[in-house]
């Protein structure tokens, strides 16, 4: 019992590698143990060559890998939340639990986001009688039904589907006439745009998770002011979030696949993730990043900004890299809104390590855990400079129309935000 790992390279999807679990553990699904080694053909292809790795850091070679669970990056290739639950329905699974993780992996990994694949959930193509699409009303007005509309009308839409998150979510093509069809179901020539289309979590009567989807655009122009790496805006109408995907690029009749994964693969943690401090993180940003400066400071960036606009919900799987000609650095933001007002009350996910809950991290404090990658005194004058623009974030946020309410209620803590930043300014003493 094994399966193929795909990665695309060079414009074509090659046989990578081979997973085989461990028979004796499959029943406890990704915390169960396994074995990973590179196609012999392609390591003699790509022998030491980093941008054919997997992940950052697993080398091309012959070695035979071995792991007590699976490896993170495969789980980042099962759909999770939403999606699992729409796969398990689709299967006709009577029990959702670890003993389903294996099935999940090998019929639903087939077109996840990122540069990886596993054969064995490729799909054949449809026929070309199948192949329309749909327009954009449609999505608006099925919302999180679509994918049950497209499937009663023939539609391919199994690709659609295989992505993480509670909210619903559907990977969607858009050809050149505009209209829509699931991942994997247009030929890559016929590609004009890829897309994320998100829908609410909870009921549609649930006002919060309503507004918590409509500010994440707004909050996603708030950080482009604020200096994050962001990708194209965001489009909202009528509770349907459409997410222009940076995972891929279209030029010339071809779809370019951008290698993609998350911090807890990254970082090494096993398992679906659990509350991981920032340190660790960032340590493994250094490893595996082109430019440890320029990401760190990427990376602190962001965590001021999730901290003073309280996007709670900052786990690793929240965060990713790309990686491009084995160049690695972070993604463009995504996932960014107002989790505070999420009804199951989502606490910050992600802390420093001296950091309590309620309280201002101790920047002073992080800067000299940083210190081997920057300056302890430059970083802190940089944190400083950044509290001033903390400070201006809820005229930033008017001019992005966030709703005047959550304005309002962050107000406050956006001073705080801004006090603890600016007193970590050096004192200079006369």
């Amino acid at each position: 019992m094994d399966c193929h790992i795909q990665i695309f390279l060079e414009n074509r999807w090659k046989t990578a590698a081979v997973f085989e679990p461990d028979p004796r553990t499959l029943e406890r699904g990704i915390a169960g143990g396994g074995r990973l080694q590179y196609d012999i053909d392609y390591a003699v292809a790509y022998l030491g060559n980093r941008a054919a790795e997997l992940i950052p850091g697993l080398t091309v070679g012959f070695e035979l890998y071995r792991f007590a669970q699976w490896p993170p990056f495969l789980v980042d290739l099962l759909p999770a939340g939403a999606g699992r639950r729409t796969w398990l329905r689709r299967m006709e699974a009577a029990n959702d639990g670890p003993q389903m993780d294996w099935y999940l992996l090998t019929q639903g990994a087939g077109a996840p986001p990122g540069n990886l694949r596993i054969a064995e959930a490729v799909l054949t193509p449809p026929p070309d009688h199948f192949k329309f699409g749909f327009p954009y009303s449609d999505i608006i007005e099925q919302r999180e039904r679509f994918l049950d509309y497209a499937e009663e009308r023939g539609a391919h839409v199994a690709g659609a589907s295989s992505v993480q998150g509670e909210a619903p979510k559907y990977l969607l093509a858009e050809d050149h006439a505009g209209m829509f069809h699931a991942e994997g179901a247009l030929p890559d020539e016929q590609v004009q745009k890829l897309w994320l289309v998100k829908f609410p979590r909870g009921s549609r009567t649930d006002e919060r998770n309503q507004q918590i989807l409509r500010n994440e655009a707004r909050y996603l122009e708030v950080a482009r002011r604020f200096g994050i790496r962001t990708g194209e805006p965001l489009i909202y109408e009528k509770d349907a979030l459409f997410v222009p995907r940076f995972d891929r690029t279209v030029a010339d009749g071809r779809v370019e696949r951008l290698g993609m994964h998350s911090l807890f693969a990254i970082a090494n943690i096993p398992g679906f993730g659990e509350a991981v401090r920032h340190e660790a993180y960032g340590l493994a940003l250094a490893r595996v990043v082109a430019d440890p400066v320029r990401e760190l400071r990427e990376y602190v960036r962001r965590d001021i900004l999730n901290l003073a606009l309280r996007n709670t919900d900052n786990h690793g799987r929240n965060t990713a890299v790309t990686k491009t000609n084995g160049q690695v650095r972070l993604s463009p933001l995504f996932d960014f809104a107002p989790m505070f007002l999420d009804p199951e009350g989502i606490g910050r996910v992600s802390r420093w390590q001296d950091e309590r809950p309620g309280s201002q991290p101790e920047w002073a404090v992080i800067c000299e855990k940083l210190k081997n990658f920057m300056d302890p005194a430059e970083t802190r004058i940089w944190l400083a400079d950044l509290g001033e623009d903390v400070k201006r974030l809820p005229g930033t946020m008017q001019d992005c129309h966030v709703d005047d309410d959550i304005i309002q209620r962050l107000s406050g803590w956006i001073d705080e935000v801004a006090a603890g930043l600016v007193e970590t300014r050096p004192r200079t003493w006369v």
